[in-house]
């Protein structure tokens, strides 16, 4: 709830007071009439009569908050606080402070000036309102800032997963088309090499038989050449002399 300070009209005994209380209050008037423009011309006249009086500068930081002006009514209040001393309007001052801070998103401010006005006034339920409301902004926000923190990281996984898969598809398609380029009777490498094995094993399986056959033709010669020998051996030597 936005707190708006009431001028009531009265009289004083200078003319030029009279004047400033009755632009004052014909600003009061046009604010609740929802003429904000109309308003704040009229609470900026009473500041130019009487620049010290703290009712026309709080009401002209109203008027500058219902034209959704937050900065300026935010400037406005903060120069109203040095215009009273009363603990009461202190925090009714704070109190729209932070509903100005809040209108412009700057969550965490409004939360201090929400505690300023109840430390002056702490039995305000509407104050009490508005700064368990900007708190609960704060906690989503957070909570939003963290989620977005999340997306971003999943992101940049899914990106990184997606480049690695790209670049293994990459080297997949570049290894076919190599082994494409190669000639057809042209065996692969791992396949040339089990063939050249299986030559060099049947070239030493060849020189193995090739090895026993000469083994066995020299057995059989020896054979051979004892039986020649034996029969040589038999024949009855005939001498020169017969004794």
């Amino acid at each position: 709830m936005f707190k708006m300070l009431a001028v009531s009209i009265c009289l004083c005994g200078v003319i030029f007071s009279q004047s400033t209380r009755g632009l004052i209050n014909e600003g009061v008037e046009q604010y609740k009439n929802q003429k904000y423009s109309d308003a704040e011309i009229n609470f900026k006249k009473g500041i130019e009569k009487d620049p010290g009086k703290f009712e026309g500068s709080f009401n002209l930081g109203d008027a500058f908050y219902k034209q959704q002006k937050y900065d300026e009514a935010v400037k406005q209040f903060n120069s109203s606080l040095k215009m009273t001393d009363s603990k009461s309007q202190k925090a009714r001052v704070y109190h729209n402070i932070g509903n100005s801070l809040l209108k412009a998103n700057k969550i965490e401010e409004s939360i201090d000036a929400y505690k300023n006005s109840l430390k002056l006034n702490p039995d305000d339920m509407d104050t009490k309102y508005n700064l368990s409301y900007a708190l609960s902004l704060l906690n989503q926000q957070q909570q939003n800032k963290q989620d977005q923190k999340q997306d971003n990281k999943n992101d940049d996984q899914q990106n990184k997963d997606k480049n690695d898969q790209e670049q293994q598809n990459d080297k997949n398609k570049d290894d076919k088309q190599n082994q494409d380029k190669q000639p057809q009777n042209k065996p692969p490498e791992d396949q040339k090499t089990k063939q050249d094995n299986l030559k060099q094993q049947e070239k030493d399986k060849l020189s193995k038989e090739e090895a026993e056959q000469i083994l066995n033709a020299l057995k059989n010669n020896e054979k051979d050449l004892q039986k020649k020998l034996r029969v040589r051996t038999g024949v009855k030597v005939k001498t020169d002399k017969d004794w």
